[in-house]
């Protein structure tokens, strides 16, 4: 799942974001742990709460609606969207058709993508085929998540960890200076699915009142077995799509993770002998913490439009989620 690196011929071009208006504690202090619930030093960090009535298809349209700003473009010159979450409005349709109904464009292709927090890669792997092929000249990939929905409440170590927000970027044909999509690498190991997991509300436990009472329909983490995936794939992965780019991590210019704390942070610094500064992401418990499948394009856009990344840097992009799926990209802005 390559572009020629050396002729890029898909980049993007213009991201976007939307955030809910203000972060909250992860959990009140007088919610009772769950049974078994992990302690974690990030609990009680501030993540960012949809509001109520506030659904993941707003989100994402407002982020969308931002990159086709940035990119130049008005929602009838998109030829497909491609939506990935793991926390859709609904069971069925699609959130993206919905997106697409809010955004007013066209009788495009719209479809949703899971792939948990790794999802916006996904999509952009999806995305670049197409521009690529020549296909379509313009496809809308946005990350979008309410997993806030999705957290057992009494859980605080798991509640500290996933908040709400959406991320988009607009791929578009690259313009023959260097600039794109340089490689994309992705893969996935289904032996650790129960790792990051909603168990029920689905064909295998189709949801019962003893099911609800049991909050089968909550997100279940365990925290040991994702940071050990976190140590042994991200970094190896990167170094793969930097290889498949014709790059070495000295060419890269920025960093962004999925969720770049303290931790993750020295992890890619030292796989990748980078400073830490080059680092992007929620070093701060900043907006893009925790916003699963949007955390990475939420990143990228705060980067752009504050001047740490300008045209023509290299930018390697990486996450890691449930399924367990991980994957990387290198784009030259």
């Amino acid at each position: 799942m390559t572009s020629d690196a050396r002729n890029p011929r898909a980049r993007i071009l213009g991201t976007g974001r939307a955030l809910p208006a203000a972060p909250e504690n992860a959990a009140p202090s007088d919610t009772p742990p769950a049974d078994g619930a992990a302690s974690d030093a990030s609990a009680g960090k501030a993540r960012r709460r949809a509001a109520a009535g506030e659904t993941t298809s707003d989100l994402a349209t407002r982020a969308a609606r931002a990159a086709l700003d940035a990119a130049g473009i008005g929602p009838r010159d998109l030829e497909m969207i491609i939506l990935a979450t793991s926390s859709g409005d609904a069971p069925m349709p699609a959130t993206a058709v919905y997106v697409q109904q809010k955004l007013g464009a066209e009788l495009i292709p719209s479809f949703d993508l899971s792939a948990s927090l790794t999802g916006l890669l996904y999509g952009l792997s999806v995305a670049n085929q197409f521009v690529t092929a020549g296909t379509m000249r313009h496809v809308l990939v946005i990350g979008a998540d309410l997993l806030s929905r999705r957290v057992d409440p009494r859980d605080r170590a798991a509640a500290a960890l996933f908040g709400d927000g959406a991320g988009a970027v607009v791929i578009g044909p690259a313009a023959g200076d260097g600039r794109g999509i340089l490689s994309v690498s992705l893969r996935a190991d289904g032996r650790k699915a129960d790792v990051l997991q909603v168990p029920g509300g689905g064909s295998a436990e189709p949801l019962t009142p003893e099911r609800l009472a049991d909050r089968r329909h909550t997100l279940r983490v365990n925290q040991l077995e994702l940071r050990q995936a976190v140590e042994e794939r991200l970094g190896g992965q990167a170094l793969a799509a930097l290889a498949t780019a014709g790059l070495a991590p000295a060419d890269l210019d920025w960093v962004i993770p999925h969720h770049a704390d303290a931790h993750v942070a020295a992890l890619l610094s030292e796989r990748l002998g980078c400073p830490k500064q080059r680092v992007i992401g929620a070093l701060d418990g900043g907006s893009a913490a925790g916003a699963s499948a949007g955390s990475v394009a939420i990143a990228l856009d705060e980067a752009l439009r504050d001047g740490r990344v300008q045209p023509g840097h290299r930018v390697l992009l990486c996450a890691l989620g449930g399924g367990l799926t991980w994957g990387s990209a290198v784009v030259r802005m």
